[in-house]
């Protein structure tokens, strides 16, 4: 291992996170009973412009009034290029600081956007004397953001998690979809032709390589890496393929837009029992190993050594975080 130490984020479970507008807060008890681990109470792009003050309103009396239970709660504030931004936080925090576990700002571009965020809550919280400090959740959905994306999971000791913005991002990019989050059939590779002449078309993922650099950006930081978006709530299929790519490539979490995607998330987040079997086997087959003297062993015809030991360990320690939940 480097000898540059990462801090991990707080071990917050956060296998799915629930979008709600803060203008519907009809919504926010019926959230505050699902089985989601995380909520993120909406002030920017699910608000029209002439309901912000309200939605802001809204969020703040449902913080404090509302059982939220043992979820971790989040307010999205509206961008830094926004005049609605520094209201977002300062009222949020000065009258609902005490419920809010994390704010989200969408469209992080530099470090400096999470530094000027973190000097705004700073300020509050110890002019309010609030004891929590406040963790941040940045949405990675630019071309600029995802330029700097190492330099803004670095830029702060509130940061806890770094999401991908699909939507934005393919606007950001100027990508040829319409698309929210799932494949699209032109990306996509074509077989050299078969002796009968035939050919097969393979689909490909097109946001491999974004979600891919964001989770070693947020991994390499200590920070927890979440999937965004799937637009299709109807299709249940395809948003648990584009979450199990997700956690393939090392996210613990994913969004949901609506209430039947919660259930989805969950069961894929979450290591099966098949999985928690086996890790505890291989802990079990290297502590044996250990013990007479060996630095690897095998174990059902694979070879398994000490990095097999930090795989088992982060499934395990998953499982009880999950049981403990």
């Amino acid at each position: 291992m480097s000898f540059h130490t990462i801090e991990q984020a707080p071990g917050r479970l956060n296998r799915s996170e629930l979008a709600i507008p803060g203008s519907q807060p009809q919504m926010f008890e019926k959230a505050a009973k699902s089985d989601v681990d995380v909520i993120f109470l909406d002030l920017e792009d699910a608000v029209a412009p002439d309901e912000k003050e309200q939605a802001r309103k809204n969020i703040i009396e449902g913080l404090n009034d509302i059982d939220w239970g043992n979820k971790s709660m989040s307010v999205r504030i509206n961008g830094l290029d926004t005049h609605y931004m520094y209201r977002d936080v300062v009222d949020v925090v000065e009258q609902a600081g005490e419920r809010l576990d994390l704010i989200m700002v969408p469209k992080v571009g530099t470090a400096a956007d999470v530094y000027a965020v973190d000097m705004l809550v700073t300020q509050i919280e110890d002019a309010k004397g609030l004891k929590k400090r406040i963790g941040f959740e940045h949405i990675i959905e630019t071309a600029l953001g995802m330029q700097n994306v190492s330099e803004i999971a670095a830029a702060s000791k509130r940061n806890e998690s770094l999401h991908f913005g699909v939507a934005d991002y393919a606007a950001s990019t100027r990508a040829r979809t319409t698309i929210i989050g799932g494949v699209n059939p032109d990306y996509s590779v074509l077989t050299d032709p078969a002796a009968d002449g035939s050919r097969e078309v393979h689909w490909g993922d097109m946001w491999h390589y974004a979600l891919a650099r964001m989770v070693v950006a947020a991994r390499a930081n200590g920070l927890r890496p979440i999937d965004g978006p799937f637009g299709d709530f109807q299709d249940q299929e395809g948003y648990k393929a584009a979450a199990k790519r997700a956690a393939v490539l090392g996210c613990e979490g994913k969004w949901a837009i609506h209430p039947s995607q919660i259930e989805l998330a969950n069961e894929v987040m979450s290591p099966s029992d098949a999985e928690i079997t086996k890790a505890h086997r291989i802990l079990e087959a290297m502590a044996e190993a250990e013990a007479a003297g060996k630095g690897a062993v095998s174990l059902d015809g694979r070879l398994i050594d000490y990095a097999s030991i930090r795989q088992a360990e982060v499934l395990v320690e998953k499982a009880k975080q999950i049981a403990g939940n």
